[in-house]
């Protein structure tokens, strides 16, 4: 039978309905557990039916990877396969094509790309894409679209919108299931006139839905909101609404409150991984030590099994001994968190509370679940005083690390500036004492010159400041650059409420002033200079080259100019011989990009839990360089390289890695 859809309740925009399948029936709003590789990853297919999931997503390109579709065929497709008699949603694909930027090329006719598995060349195109779905027995298939990142330039975002167009207008003509919906994509990244157009574009054609995707990559929270507004208010109303990938508990609720009925994501799951809970008083990190003799459940309003039969204390064991159960558990309860607020959720229309309802249950998460940037999940972030959307907020703010230290907030590019321990302790366990600084400062002979890329709020320079101050008489000069685009975050740290957040010393404010009024600071311990702009530009002038870098821009994700074969080869043509690199990042694509650009490349010490890496230039060596294992799971990896090595250059960027002196056989 072919989708149906009927609206039930509405409250404003919200509404509660109801999608009747040739599986079952789907309650509206609703969240769909992501089974992307024909599983929901740590739990069983009667575990997902206990919780009450009504519909799971599957994932076309993993899925016609491995079984392939004509498994599929042969095995009665997946709700056979795997043993689930509900509903199944398939992404067709488009979303991993564009996570595969470095390996694979978009044309016209589909996009072309080297499969993880066993290295081959595959063209996913509209056409198989729907094939592989009606092999699959979806009950609900997507276009294939092209999806690219919002920071995307806008000639690029338009072409992919338009490109979007005509591939789905492919899709509709190569179905041939009667049973299965197609939902269109609506495309056009944060312009509100392509969306309109998009969606506009899209509902005159025959699709059974629609879904709003591109977004929560590279956006923040507001942009999204205003997205899926523009885009809502030209689609059907009698036909459901998808946010793809979308989200957190706030960004679901919120996104309900608009008009929207679907939802799915990884985050209950792999959130699960990292043993993080969600509660209904926000996020609980299990590996805190609060929770070591914890004899409470994750959360007392919660009847999921995990809360029923174990005590944090429990959980918080089962993690420090790396048990497989742990994940397995927390999966349950963070699954059951998300179908419940579901259910909440519709009750709360069905009454005309709705309103009342989102107020209340944004004010009892946590603050930094539902902040108004684009943060990376589990970083925590200020709240707001009414709602997320409140355009006239200070980009930069002081919030609290989820180890309760303080740290800066970007909302522009919504990411926290050293999110784990905090600023300063990230800024000298990471840094200063990794870089021996004390030691080498106190060999004495000529200035240390260190380059400090990515100031933010100064916290790297402070510490190295300070590792200066409390150099023995005799001791080299430290001489600081750093460079910096944008100096908000420093402004705000320097103000006095802002130093007395970060808990500075009255000298490390008077540096920081003299650096913003000056341009510089000069004690007789060191010199710290402030090199605005493109820090490219500025260390291609630099005439002392660094012999201590701490790179610490924004992510790749913000600032992927910085994070490039380029952007390193340059910094390499400024370093002494010997100079070493520390950086928080441990990503496949950052230590190529560093390998390729003629560094010897490690990993660093670890902070908190997480690994990071230390590069040198020649002579020198990073105390644990990379092996031939490292070796063996980048030739493995599905984001191996850095954006600026393209697909068709693959293959030798892999060779030449794989010839460089540290990976020869021992």
């Amino acid at each position: 039978m072919p989708l149906t859809f009927s609206i039930h309740a509405t409250d404003g925009p919200a509404r509660a309905g109801c999608i009747r399948t040739a599986h079952g029936l789907i309650h509206t709003p609703a969240f769909m557990p992501v089974g992307t590789r024909a599983a929901v990853t740590g739990l069983t297919v009667q575990e997902i039916r206990d919780l009450g999931a009504e519909m799971i997503l599957g994932n076309t390109y993993h899925l016609a990877l491995r079984p392939g579709a004509e498994a599929m065929r042969q095995l009665g497709g997946l709700h056979r396969f795997m043993g689930w008699e509900r509903g199944i949603l398939t992404d067709s694909g488009g979303f991993q094509i564009f996570s595969l930027a470095q390996d694979r090329v978009v044309t016209e006719a589909g996009a072309r790309f080297r499969s993880y598995v066993d290295c081959r060349e595959h063209l996913l195109t509209p056409e198989s894409s729907i094939a592989m779905q009606e092999a699959i027995g979806s009950d609900v298939m997507m276009v294939l679209d092209v999806c690219p990142s919002s920071t995307t330039p806008a000639a690029e975002i338009e072409a992919a919108m338009q490109r979007t167009h005509r591939w789905a207008l492919r899709s509709l003509a190569a179905r041939r299931s009667a049973e299965a919906a197609l939902f269109a994509i609506v495309q056009g990244g944060l312009s509100l006139a392509w969306r309109t157009q998009s969606a506009q574009f899209l509902a005159q054609h025959a699709f059974d839905g629609f879904a709003i995707g591109g977004v929560a990559v590279g956006d923040t929270r507001s942009q999204r909101g205003e997205v899926i507004a523009a885009a809502v208010e030209h689609l059907p109303g009698n036909r459901p609404r998808y946010l793809r990938g979308v989200g957190t508990p706030p960004d679901m609720l919120l996104a309900i409150a608009r008009g929207v009925d679907m939802f799915d994501c990884v985050l209950p799951t792999s959130m699960a991984f990292q043993g993080t809970a969600f509660t209904s008083t926000g996020r609980v990190r299990l590996a805190r030590m609060e929770n070591r003799l914890a004899d409470v459940p994750l959360d007392a309003d919660c009847a999921c099994t995990t809360c029923r039969s174990h005590p944090r204390s429990y959980l918080h064991h089962l993690l420090k001994s790396r048990e497989t159960l742990l994940p397995r558990l927390l999966a349950v309860h963070n699954l059951h968190h998300y179908l419940e607020l579901m259910r909440r959720a519709r009750a709360a229309i069905h009454t005309g509370q709705y309103a009342a309802f989102l107020r209340t249950t944004l004010a009892a998460i946590d603050r930094h679940e539902h902040d108004a940037s684009a943060r990376v999940p589990g970083r925590r972030a200020a709240a707001p005083t009414s709602s997320e959307l409140a355009a006239s907020t200070p980009r930069f703010a002081i919030v609290a690390t989820t180890s309760g230290a303080p740290a800066m907030l970007d909302r522009e590019v919504g990411e926290v500036m050293h999110p784990g321990l905090g600023a300063r302790a990230e800024a000298e366990q990471l840094y200063v004492t990794q870089a021996r600084l004390g030691a080498r400062l106190a060999e004495g002979g000529a200035p240390l010159v260190l380059f400090d890329v990515g100031l933010g709020a100064a916290a790297n320079a402070l510490a190295a400041l300070r590792c200066a101050r409390a150099a023995p008489s005799g001791a080299r000069r430290l001489s600081i650059f750093s460079f910096e685009r944008d100096l908000g975050a420093l402004t705000l740290a320097a103000s006095a409420d802002g130093a007395a957040q970060l808990h500075w010393s009255a000298e490390d404010r008077a540096a920081a002033l003299a650096l913003l009024e000056h341009g510089a600071c000069d004690e007789p311990q060191f010199r710290w200079q402030l090199m605005p702009g493109d820090a490219l530009d500025a260390i291609a002038r630099m005439a002392q080259p660094a012999d201590i870098v701490f790179w610490d821009p924004w992510s790749p994700r913000t600032s992927a100019d910085l994070w490039t074969v380029r952007a390193f080869a340059a910094l390499r043509a400024r370093c002494a011989p010997g100079a070493e690199l520390f950086t928080y990042s441990r990503a496949t694509a950052v230590r190529s990009a560093l390998l390729l650009a003629g560094f010897s490349v490690g990993a660093g010490v670890a902070v908190g839990t997480k690994e990071t890496t230390a590069a040198a230039v020649a002579p020198a060596r990073p105390a644990q360089p990379l092996d031939r294992r490292w070796l063996a799971r980048l030739q493995r990896s599905s984001a191996a390289l850095p954006s600026d090595v393209g697909a068709k250059d693959l293959p030798a960027a892999l060779a030449q890695i794989a010839a460089i002196a540290q990976f020869a056989p021992t």
